[in-house]
């Protein structure tokens, strides 16, 4: 990995970049409230069955955007983007995702030279993609010219990101708890991509009740700052 290559992925990999990941828990505060999850242990499986998740359904889409944007085919990466919203059953995920896409897109195109990005983002504006998340990653990272695991992994470390900061605002839990649950995550995103970097749309596998259904009774978490990004 080139030094440039290394310091693009730590920038928008960045858990501060300002596209309002921290204003969301990923369900995580309804699995505090119904006490599912109370200490590291289950936090740890918590967030492992959330990146796990991430990387069968999100991950494929950002992957098929990615691929698109290369070619490039704006529909291909159409058809990622609804792929990714019509699986996000929930309000919370539905309004983080497309928050959080339309923030990274307005960043990107501001800047670096991303003008795919922009025709993307003009197609969000007039309501014909719905502009998530992991779709704007892989544009994104597309026209800076990486590969795609690039973006793969800055999906997966902020799908952990976004809970565990989360964790540190809702629970008894100290940061040297998190680097280490976090250290656990790295540990499984090579095979994570390795299970799905074959894998088509139709793969997408969204299917997870519990993780739904606190997904629908969840709000986003409560931060002085979040009117700054709507």
């Amino acid at each position: 990995m080139s030094i440039a290559r290394l310091m693009r992925v730590l920038q928008f990999g960045d858990s501060l970049l300002p596209i309002g990941s921290f204003s969301f828990s990923n369900a995580l505060e309804s699995a505090v409230q119904q006490g599912l999850v109370r200490d590291a242990a289950t936090l740890s499986e918590f967030v492992l069955t959330a990146v796990h998740r991430a990387a069968a359904s999100d991950g494929i889409a950002l992957l098929e955007a990615h691929r698109g944007a290369r070619e490039p085919d704006l529909e291909r990466i159409a058809a990622a983007d609804w792929a990714v919203f019509n699986r996000k059953p929930g309000e919370e995920m539905r309004t983080m995702t497309v928050r959080m896409g339309k923030k990274l897109a307005e960043l990107g195109t501001t800047a670096v030279q991303a003008p795919l990005l922009g025709h993307w983002l003009d197609r969000v504006r007039d309501g014909a993609a719905p502009g998530t998340h992991p779709v704007a990653l892989g544009v994104l990272f597309a026209e800076l010219g990486v590969p795609e695991e690039d973006p793969f992994a800055v999906h997966q470390y902020g799908a952990a990101m976004t809970t565990l900061s989360a964790a540190l605002r809702l629970m008894r839990i100290d940061h040297r708890q998190v680097q280490r649950i976090l250290h656990a995550v790295n540990e499984t995103v090579s095979g994570d991509y390795a299970a799905v970097r074959q894998a088509s749309l139709c793969d997408m596998a969204s299917f997870t009740p519990m993780a739904d259904i606190l997904a629908a009774i969840s709000r986003p978490v409560a931060h002085p700052h979040v009117h700054e990004l709507r």
